[in-house]
């Protein structure tokens, strides 16, 4: 058995079973559990199981330990900003030192969002990490540096979240971000974690240089006019482990290969959009097309790699800086709407720019990749579109997927806020941290718990999606306590 195999490839036609008949409310369960005996007498005893809901229910209880309910949930006993320090504790896991059932080992003391999230996962961690640098948790967040890094020595790239069944897709690349946050000087951990950063760097970009014009790789594509941009994939092309019986019903749906339905929903959970109006060509998922779709918030993040080695200065940064140039110019080019005055995605099969504004238009400005007329009108783009009551809408289209109207997150709050504050619109930034606090911050007095999204047009919990809404939450305690601390938001400050 193969340390990197997948609950499908160990259990493949019990886990169909198990999750097409929703034998356990959450797919996420039974992929999670830990096998009480060897993969082959439980596959054994599984072929000879007689037929029946109620006997596959006592086989996975005979056969398995199930994961607790998540944890991090605990309701408030004091005031938004004192809870939020006090939830670390709560959401630390301690080093795993070898892998267990479907987790992947983590050998420093880490952070966890809460709820169904039982592991450690990309993004959501550099979110998380600003709370605890905030609150002096320097060797927590240290931890979770050094915990993706040995994923990208291990690996070649940083895994959507420590499960086997994530490891054929990563998530947004902020890993640089996160050294950057926490650059302290040592010159050994430095250049460890440099060389992470060039590793994770040519994952991305892996086939690039002998890519034709108008052709693609993995994640890379090359446009017509020699350009290169990237999007997401995932090279296996069936239902994802934890959402099997959702994907099998998408792709049943769709009316197109099952195959190419499945590798979009996984290029869209690498996204760490799961799901959104960005990725379909109408309403409805089953029109879901990741994969054709060069995204402009993950280029500009990979431009921010670019420049951040660059930026190391050692032999190979002017080789980077290079690179950066030209991803610059690809995104002036082809990611630019000039008609409505901000970024967006491209279409690479199609040729075209995909119009419609979201929250991803403020990524470039994250990453310095903006000019300051291009800040300035995706400024004013963006104040007049999707600022709501409660924060930042993340994008116009009301579809009912996690990632859409009337839904905000709290990393596109801080991006937005971050990347306007660097273009000198501190105004209009303010009042993104503000609103989305003030959301935060109402919502945590009537119910005593934090969420992973909120509804910012009602100011209230946000819904939709492939799971009940979650409690704890990693990003949603970094990013309020960014902005009450950043901005001096008064009222919620014990």
């Amino acid at each position: 058995m193969r340390p990197d195999s997948s609950p499908a490839d160990l259990f493949g036609p019990l886990l169909a079973k198990v999750q097409e008949r929703a034998i356990l409310p959450d797919g996420k369960t039974f992929v999670d559990a830990l096998p009480k005996r060897p993969v082959a007498d439980i596959m054994h005893d599984f072929a000879r199981l007689a037929a029946g809901d109620e006997a596959l229910r006592a086989f996975i209880a005979a056969n398995f330990d199930l994961p607790a309910a998540g944890q991090g949930a605990r309701p408030a006993v004091l005031p938004l900003r004192a809870h939020i320090r006090a939830l670390w504790k709560d959401l630390a896991r301690a080093p795993k030192e070898a892998a267990s059932g479907s987790a992947l080992p983590v050998q420093h003391r880490h952070v966890v969002p809460g709820g169904r999230f039982r592991e450690i996962y990309y993004w959501d961690s550099f979110f998380t990490m600003l709370g605890l640098v905030r609150d002096g948790e320097l060797e927590l967040a240290n931890g979770i540096v050094d915990a993706m890094t040995d994923l990208i020595e291990t690996h070649g790239h940083i895994p959507n979240g420590t499960r086997t069944y994530y490891l054929g897709r990563s998530q947004p690349p902020l890993f640089h971000m996160m050294v950057e946050l926490l650059d302290d000087g040592r010159r050994d951990v430095a250049a460890r974690r440099l060389s992470a950063m060039k590793r994770e760097h040519a994952w991305w970009m892996a086939g690039a240089e002998t890519l034709a014009p108008g052709s693609h790789g993995a994640r890379v594509a090359r446009l017509a006019d020699g350009h290169l941009l990237n999007r997401y994939w995932d090279p296996r092309d069936t239902p994802r482990d934890e959402s099997w019986r959702e994907d099998v019903a998408t792709a049943a749906e769709s009316g197109r290969a099952a195959a190419d339905v499945y590798r979009d929903l996984r290029a869209g959970a690498e996204s760490g959009w799961d799901f959104s109006s960005r990725w379909l060509d109408g309403d409805a998922l089953p029109s879901i097309r990741t994969t054709a779709i060069a995204p402009v918030d993950l280029n500009a993040f990979l431009f921010g790699l670019e420049m951040a080695i660059a930026a190391r200065g050692d032999g190979e940064a002017a080789h980077y800086a290079r690179l950066a140039d030209d991803r610059r110019d690809a995104m002036n080019r082809h990611l630019w709407h000039a008609g409505g005055g901000y970024f967006a995605d491209y279409d690479i099969e199609r040729g075209q720019l995909r119009t419609p504004l979201t929250a991803a238009a403020l990524a470039p400005l994250l990453v310095g990749v903006a000019t300051q007329d291009q800040a300035d009108s995706s400024a004013a783009a963006v104040s007049s579109q999707l600022l709501a009551r409660g924060g930042l809408n993340t994008t116009l289209a009301e579809t009912g997927q996690q990632w859409d109207r009337p839904n905000g997150w709290a990393p596109l709050q801080w991006i937005a806020a971050a990347g306007l504050q660097r273009y000198g619109h501190d105004r209009l930034a303010r009042e993104i941290a503000r609103r989305w606090v003030d959301t935060v911050g109402t919502t945590f007095a009537r119910t005593g718990l934090l969420f992973e999204k909120y509804d910012v047009e009602r100011a209230v919990v946000g819904g939709g999606g492939e799971y009940e809404t979650q409690t704890g939450f990693g990003w949603t305690n970094g990013v309020t306590a960014d902005f009450i601390d950043s901005y001096d938001l008064s009222p919620f400050v014990e």
